[in-house]
C-alpha cells in the first residue's frame, strides 16, 4: 500500500498476527489482574500496532517492558502495600497508564512505518521504553530500601513512596530496567537501524541505559517539583491519590499544578527517553 508522498511497509498478514499476539498478552494480563477493562483494550491496541507494523524488534521490546514491569508490580508484593497508599492508581494499570507508556512507542512505530529509513525513530523507541522500564523499575524496587529515600530537590529524607524521591536502591534499579530493555534491543537491532553488529553493542547498551535513566530521573524531577500532591487528613500522610484516599477520604492539593498528575508525568519521562536516546544516537 502507498501513500505519497511517502511509501509504508505494510503486511495484513503481519498485522493480524500482531493483533491475535496483543489480544492474548492483554487476555493474560487482564485475567491475572495486571490490567483493569480499560487497560487490556488499550494494550491490545497499542499491541497490535507496534507488533503489526514494527514486527519482531518492536514486539521484543514491548513484551520485555510489559512482562517484567507486570512481574514487579507483583512480587514483594506484601512489603510494598505499605506505600500502595501514596500512588494515585492501584496495581491494575487502566488505559491512562497503559498509553502514558507505551504511547511515544506506539506513535513511533507509526512514523517508521511512513519513514522506514528514518532509523533514529528505532533508538528513539528504545529509549523511550527504557524510560519507562527504568521508572517502573526503579517504583517497584526502590520502595523495598532498607533506608528512607530523599527528595531529589532537596535532598531531604522522606517517606518511601514519596514523589521525587530517590535512593541508591531505586537509581540501581532504574538502571538496571534501562539496560535490560538494552540488551534485548542490541540483540534485535533492525538493519534499517544499523543492523545487528558485535562491536557497536556496548556502546549502544551503553547509551540506552544513559537515556533511560534520564527518563527516569525527569520524572522524578517532576514528581518532586510540579506534579500535583495532595494531603489525607484523616491518615496524616501526602499522597497523589484524588478526589479521594484510599481510605475514603477527601484529600486536599498541598503543592504542584492540578492538570500534571501521575500519568502526565509519565508520559513526560517516556518523551524524555526518546529524546535522550535520540540525540545521544546523533552524536555518538
Amino acid at each position: 500500500m502507498t501513500i505519497n508522498p511517502f511509501t509504508v511497509d505494510f503486511s495484513w498478514f503481519q498485522l493480524a498476527a500482531g493483533f491475535g499476539l496483543a489480544v492474548l498478552i492483554a487476555g493474560a494480563a487482564f485475567a491475572a489482574r495486571s490490567l483493569s477493562t480499560s487497560g487490556a483494550i488499550a494494550a491490545a491496541l497499542l499491541g497490535t500496532a507496534i507488533f503489526g507494523l514494527g514486527g519482531l524488534p518492536w514486539a521484543v521490546l514491548l513484551v520485555g517492558f510489559f512482562v517484567s514491569s507486570s512481574l514487579l508490580s507483583r512480587l514483594f508484593k506484601r512489603r510494598k502495600s505499605a506505600v500502595n497508599e501514596k500512588f494515585s492508581k492501584g496495581s491494575r494499570r487502566d488505559a491512562g497508564q497503559v498509553l502514558a507508556n507505551g504511547g511515544v512507542a506506539g506513535a513511533l512505530v507509526i512514523a517508521q512505518a511512513i519513514f522506514p529509513s528514518a532509523g533514529f525513530l528505532w533508538a528513539a523507541a528504545v529509549g523511550t521504553l527504557a524510560a519507562v522500564n527504568a521508572d517502573t523499575w526503579a517504583t517497584e524496587l526502590g520502595v523495598l530500601s532498607r533506608h528512607e529515600p530523599r527528595l531529589l530537590t532537596t535532598g531531604q529524607k522522606v517517606e518511601k513512596g514519596t514523589s521525587g524521591a530517590v535512593s541508591w536502591v531505586g537509581t540501581a534499579a532504574a538502571l538496571a530496567g534501562a539496560a535490560a530493555i538494552g540488551v534485548l534491543a542490541v540483540m534485535v537491532w533492525p538493519e534499517y537501524a544499523g543492523g545487528a553488529s558485535l562491536a557497536a553493542m556496548p556502546i549502544r547498551l551503553g547509551l540506552i541505559a544513559l537515556a533511560g535513566l534520564a527518563g527516569s530521573f525527569v520524572d522524578s524531577l517532576l514528581g518532586a517539583t510540579v506534579q500535583a500532591i495532595y494531603y489525607c487528613p484523616t491518615c496524616a500522610k501526602e499522597t497523589e491519590r484524588h478526589p479521594q484516599h484510599s481510605c475514603g477520604t477527601a484529600t486536599q492539593p498541598i503543592r504542584g499544578w492540578s492538570w500534571l498528575n501521575n500519568d502526565i508525568v509519565n508520559l513526560a519521562c517516556a518523551l524524555s527517553g526518546a529524546l535522550a536516546a535520540s540525540l545521544l544516537a546523533a552524536v555518538f
